[in-house]
């Protein structure tokens, strides 16, 4: 088992807090391995700490509120101190005012959900600034050598990453045909359970088109329009504000982020012609056979960035872009990411993106190529190097 020290030690401050501490994230991304390890941790016996997976047929009755209230006070026989881990807590009604009686007890409560929004609506209302939460993402390179016991890595270790990604259940299987089979499951797990049934979608094959569009996409610019061309001449229409629910909808399912633009000379955050990042590159695999290293590589490197707990906005300027302003307190770093710096214009291109970017914080171009090629206070890494850092 690999122990998700990176994610451990942001919740680790949090154990013994009254806050409600909230882990989301894609369906089998590893919450519950996460709250498991959590429980591991904490000091106290077996008796003052309960476990429900929602998920698990055992625990099929606990469907609302009051039942779920009933079930854990009668296990609560002492006024010591009670953890409580809800694994998928949001397959129990009105959850959210159980939740909110058991942070009124001796407790420390711990809760996983599949969906972006399960602190939304009347959770937000009731539990205001009385929660924390992290979003869990799959596997990361390095945890993904470790879990396979590789000490070196090598481009064949990046390029298996990049063709199957990190969700943690698929270092079990080992052919290509149960790999495939695993990533479609998957998907209609997360579409079926967390956007069909959800938010009650009619139309399943628009729905599906639009996330066709967004995996064989990931890392290119586009506006809602643009989107509304491709459907169009897939012989779909849809409303600019079934649209745009539709690419709520899937952010919220945790299969991909929607990330802005930011005006590097302005400073402020534009609102239009987003990104948007797959939360796992395995997911364009389902769409599409043909695969984009560049684009996968910087999709693993958006979702690196956010493990490493930085807020990642996509550089605007008048006549070029950065792949990645990265901030995180007062740390700012851009990045550019390419497979390969193999020709002048290349170098030039990745490297004179930062040609009108005045600041003093640290700029980097990742790509695969061994050969150090800094220049101009521009810092040059190989992206494995890169993947294989320390997190700070």
């Amino acid at each position: 088992m690999v122990i998700r020290e990176n994610w451990l030690k942001k919740i680790r401050p949090f154990y013994e807090n009254e806050l409600v501490k909230v882990l989301i994230g894609i369906r089998r991304c590893g919450k519950s391995v996460i709250l498991r390890q959590i429980a591991d941790e904490i000091k106290a016996d077996d008796l003052h700490k309960i476990f429900i997976n929602f998920e698990d047929l055992n625990f099929a009755s606990l469907k609302d509120e009051i039942s779920l209230f009933e079930y854990v006070k009668n296990l609560m026989t002492d006024e010591k101190k009670y953890y409580l881990f809800f694994d998928e807590i949001q397959n129990v009604a009105n959850f959210e005012k159980a939740v909110n009686s058991f942070r009124l007890l001796n407790t420390s409560i711990f809760i996983t959900g599949s969906n972006a929004n399960l602190m939304s609506g009347e959770m937000a209302t009731l539990l205001s600034g009385r929660y924390v939460s992290f979003k869990i993402l799959p596997f990361t390179f390095a945890e993904s050598l470790e879990i396979q016991g590789i000490e070196k890595a090598d481009e064949n270790a990046l390029m298996d990453y990049i063709r199957w990604g990190g969700m943690p259940q698929r270092f079990s299987l080992h052919s290509d045909d149960e790999l495939k089979v695993f990533l479609s499951d998957l998907y209609d797990s997360i579409v079926l359970k967390d956007i069909i049934s959800r938010y009650k979608i009619q139309n399943v094959a628009l729905l599906s088109k639009i996330i066709d569009y967004l995996s064989i996409n990931m890392s290119q610019i586009f506006s809602g329009k643009s989107i509304a061309n491709f459907l169009k001449s897939e012989n779909r229409e849809c409303s600019k504000e079934s649209l745009y629910n539709y690419l709520l909808f899937i952010c919220s399912s945790c299969i991909a982020d929607k990330v802005p633009r930011y005006d590097i000379q302005g400073k402020k955050v534009l609102s239009t012609f987003d990104k948007y990042y797959l939360t796992d590159v395995s997911l364009a695999r389902i769409h599409s056979v043909k695969i984009d290293i560049g684009a996968s590589l910087e999709n693993i490197v958006y979702n690196e960035l956010k493990c490493r707990g930085y807020e990642v906005y996509i550089g605007a300027l008048k006549n070029a872009e950065i792949d990645f302003v990265a901030q995180k307190g007062n740390e700012k770093l851009y990045f550019q990411v390419c497979y390969l710096l193999a020709d002048e214009a290349t170098v030039e291109r990745e490297f004179g993106a930062y040609k009108n970017v005045k600041d003093n914080f640290p700029k980097y171009v990742l790509s695969v190529d061994k050969f150090d090629f800094s220049q101009d206070g521009i810092i040059h890494k190989n992206i494995i190097d890169w993947l294989l850092e320390p997190h700070s």
